[in-house]
């Protein structure tokens, strides 16, 4: 009994620590979308050749996709009443993990849109964007993945 009840307060304070972890991440995310969305209405928007606006709009549809990844953790725990589980728990750090991706290339698309614009160089363009998405991976999955600490995700 008390195994269980100490893998239950374990499961409570890690989901308590994804949701914080994504309360950081989201209002950043939701200031960019906001940008993002604003952008479309901007009398320069219809300036831009048709692939940097598609990759806006990708890259709007992307941020939309990372933001309900970010924001189900939250919604998992609240429909089942703060009990956390350890499948809860997992599910929700793929899904924080899982958001980054559509976050990287969302927002690479997006400098790809700016740089379109700022320089009207379609491989100057590209090129930022590639460099932005190779930020992003070194940063958030390559640099975590070399520390020689690797702890092993709790089973159920």
């Amino acid at each position: 009994m008390d195994d269980q009840a100490s893998q239950q307060q374990k499961n409570e304070q890690e989901m308590r620590d994804i949701i914080e972890e994504a309360r950081c991440i989201l209002p950043g995310l939701q200031a960019v979308f906001g940008f993002q969305t604003i952008a479309v209405f901007n009398e320069r928007f219809t300036d831009l050749q048709t692939y940097a606006q598609a990759c806006h709009l990708v890259g709007l549809c992307l941020l939309v996709v990372a933001m309900g990844m970010l924001m189900t953790p939250a919604v998992y725990n609240r429909a089942q009443h703060g009990h956390a589980t350890s499948r809860m728990v997992r599910t929700s750090r793929k899904s924080i993990r899982g958001a980054l991706m559509p976050l990287a290339v969302g927002l690479s698309l997006d400098m790809l849109t700016v740089m379109s614009l700022a320089t009207d160089s379609l491989s100057l363009s590209i090129a930022a964007a590639v460099a932005s998405l190779l930020l992003f991976v070194g940063l958030w999955y390559l640099i975590p993945r070399s520390d020689p600490i690797q702890v092993a995700e709790p089973r159920s």
